[in-house]
């Protein structure tokens, strides 16, 4: 037998009497169709048993269906997990990912996007802080950040000032002495600086004793641990037969600072309360399950992909017209009781 002939646009056009150039609309701007014509030429391509060819598609209208993506690292959980959940996205949406890691340099992500824009990608969804968003805005290009300052692009964030107010109130009704939030120093034009607010104004007014410890802890392992050790030690000395609520910027952090206690007492002293921040699977998987304020990532995720979608769908139009002040979305998250903050 021979090799089955690939129907071609011109054989499409035939099949329904219309215009090569109404099809090439169909495939490249289908809502300058009416819906009727729309409907008559799907049909044709099941009857046709059409297999689309990708590659000729990008070079006739150089739209590649990909997005770009710049995350930080993958070395937090919250990164990892987000990653994961962007990429499956693409059974609702269809637009396949490429994926740059920047360790938080700012002219290798800069780097990185040049390459992105070579590959001609339709959207950019960046996670790293390092580039202003004043910068990402002048590539003219559709952008959703998430979980960073976004002044002059669109977003989807957590709401982290209620997330760290829920933590500190949890952390306040169970009799703490002293409450202690330990973060890295963070620009309060980044969303995740509510946490800080909400740690502060909760502890202002209940009028509880409390300390916040703003200090570089670092994204790996080995860094997160020996700073966390120390302040450990300072806390040991400083609140000594106190009863200490702590709460941790986020869930590798309360993992590790769990998993030193651990260590030096054998069990979670009943003078320690704890709780992160995120709901990842580490907090989960503890041998103590740790309590967290849950970010719910699979939405974020989501609401990313479909509000950068929405923009590059807007572009496709005849008659674009684009949103004249960026959209940030809100996301609420969600109080996480476990072990850490339930013992009797």
């Amino acid at each position: 037998m021979g090799q089955k002939k690939n129907v071609t646009f011109n054989d499409i056009a035939k099949y329904t009497h219309f215009s090569k150039t109404t099809i090439s609309r169909y495939f490249n701007n289908p809502d300058s169709l009416t819906l009727e014509n729309q409907e008559i030429i799907a049909k044709a391509l099941a009857d046709l048993d059409y297999k689309e060819n990708k590659v000729a598609r990008i070079l006739a209208n150089g739209k590649t269906e990909f997005i770009g993506i710049i995350i930080p690292n993958l070395s937090l959980h919250y990164y990892s997990e987000m990653l994961n959940k962007i990429l499956s996205t693409y059974e609702q949406f269809g637009y396949k990912f490429l994926v740059f890691i920047g360790n938080e340099n700012g002219e290798t992500e800069r780097r990185y996007i040049k390459e992105l824009l070579a590959y001609k990608i339709e959207g950019l969804i960046i996670l790293s802080h390092t580039i202003p968003s004043k910068e990402l805005s002048d590539l003219n290009l559709p952008i959703v950040t998430i979980e960073r300052e976004d002044k002059y692009v669109c977003s989807v964030n957590t709401d982290n000032y209620m997330g760290g107010y829920q933590a500190t109130s949890l952390l306040a009704r169970l009799n703490c002495d002293i409450l202690i939030h330990i973060n890295s120093p963070t620009d309060e034009a980044i969303p995740a600086y509510g946490r800080v607010r909400g740690f502060l104004d909760l502890c202002r007014e209940k009028r509880i004793p409390h300390e916040i410890i703003l200090k570089e802890i670092g994204s790996t392992y080995e860094s997160i641990q020996g700073h966390l050790k120390t302040l450990l030690d300072d806390l040991e000395q400083k609140y000594a037969r106190k009863k200490k609520g702590v709460f941790l910027s986020n869930d590798s952090q309360a993992n590790v600072f769990f998993n030193l206690l651990i260590r030096k007492y054998g069990f979670l002293p009943d003078d320690y309360l704890i709780i992160g921040f995120d709901n990842s699977p580490v907090s989960r998987e503890a041998i103590i399950p740790i309590s967290t304020i849950g970010q719910q990532i699979d939405k974020i995720a989501y609401e990313a992909v479909s509000l950068l979608v929405g923009q590059m769908n807007e572009r496709k139009k005849r008659r674009p017209a684009p949103p004249k002040e960026p959209v940030h979305k809100v996301i609420t998250p969600i109080l996480i009781r476990r072990d850490t903050t339930e013992k009797m």
